[in-house]
């Protein structure tokens, strides 16, 4: 689903706000602040845009939800993200490295080749 209109700095905030939904039943802003290590005003303009580009909304009670198209990309990156990072740890790198590395790859490499890389790593038993 990324593309090279959706920014990494979206991507990642969208896959935070996916990962803290998971660990959260109601999600604000100060978790995502505190997820990513940033401060509350620059999550809250974070926020404003992407709710005005359609990937979130916010409930009268400060829930950030993510919308269809805000799901479909967050899935996209977690996916990549996981599949990356178990990858990496199957070919003997280190868990903090392998999360670190799959963390910085996920947002670059192409469709094309992240299909590969999958199938690869099925086929191998990795995933």
């Amino acid at each position: 689903m990324p593309n090279s209109r959706n920014s990494e700095s979206t991507e990642m905030y969208l896959e935070t706000i996916l990962k803290e939904s998971l660990r959260h039943p109601d999600v604000h802003a100060i978790h995502i602040a505190s997820a990513m290590g940033f401060s509350k005003p620059s999550v809250s303009v974070a926020m404003k845009n992407l709710r005005e580009q359609g990937y979130i909304t916010v409930d009268e009670e400060s829930h950030i939800h993510l919308t269809e198209s805000g799901l479909a990309i967050a899935n996209s990156v977690y996916e990549r993200h996981q599949v990356l990072t178990r990858l990496f740890e199957g070919l003997g790198v280190s868990p903090e490295t392998a999360e670190q590395d799959a963390c910085r790859i996920e947002h670059c490499i192409s469709e094309e080749t992240f299909a590969a890389i999958k199938k690869h790593a099925k086929n191998y038993g990795v995933l």
